[in-house]
């Protein structure tokens, strides 16, 4: 069942998911694109290069959330993102809704609505790591195991460590719990902006990490 899980069910229940959401979801996708259009300068969507299974660059979609020419870095970079994010940027980044336009990138193959983040460039590091240890042998997720477990409040060693362990344990059970686990981190919004990480909550992270 796992073998034949991560080769064909898994694809064919993202794209059967990822259809029905996009119908079901086209107005208030069409309500949330006219209001990132009026209420910001910019283009509605964001859309940027990330690396994905076996490293391949393709164009990740969200709707955007910060201000035009705001510095394109990672989130860990940033000292003052707050100041850059517009007023219905925070709303929907907040509510993980600027990642509703990645229903698209999942029908078109890129991703998959659970895996390791895909990252950009400015993540050189966790990719590099990622290759190392094989967690870029999956297609990458809107949410993951690294997203549900610090998203941007954990150290890159961690993040690309819980990527491997996804790959290693990939099931349709470890999804659907991925999945209930990534509604109540929202409903939560842990980790939506970096905050400060102590010496003592890297060593617990770490900790955690092999257990």
């Amino acid at each position: 069942m796992g073998r034949f899980y991560r080769r064909l069910l898994k694809r064919l229940l993202d794209v059967v998911v990822a259809v029905i959401m996009f119908i079901l979801l086209l107005v208030p996708l069409v309500l949330i694109a006219f209001l990132v259009k009026v209420t910001s300068k910019g283009p509605i969507l964001f859309k940027q290069e990330r690396f994905g299974k076996n490293s391949k660059p393709f164009i990740l979609y969200k709707f955007r959330s910060m201000s035009d020419g705001a510095p394109i870095k990672a989130n860990a970079e940033f000292t003052d993102i707050t100041s850059y994010v517009t007023p219905f940027g925070m709303f929907i980044r907040r509510t993980s809704i600027d990642e509703l336009p990645q229903l698209i990138n999942i029908i078109k193959g890129d991703m998959s609505f659970i895996g390791p983040r895909p990252l950009a460039i400015t993540d050189e590091k966790v990719l590099m790591l990622r290759r190392s240890n094989g967690a870029d042998h999956v297609r990458p997720g809107i949410s993951g195991l690294a997203q549900v477990n610090g998203r941007n409040n954990i150290t890159d060693e961690d993040k690309a460590a819980y990527d491997a362990k996804y790959v290693a344990l990939i099931s349709l059970r470890m999804d659907v719990l991925l999945i209930v686990e990534t509604v109540i981190s929202v409903l939560r919004r842990d980790g939506v902006f970096k905050e400060a990480i102590s010496n003592d909550n890297v060593k617990k992270n770490t900790k955690k990490n092999v257990e």
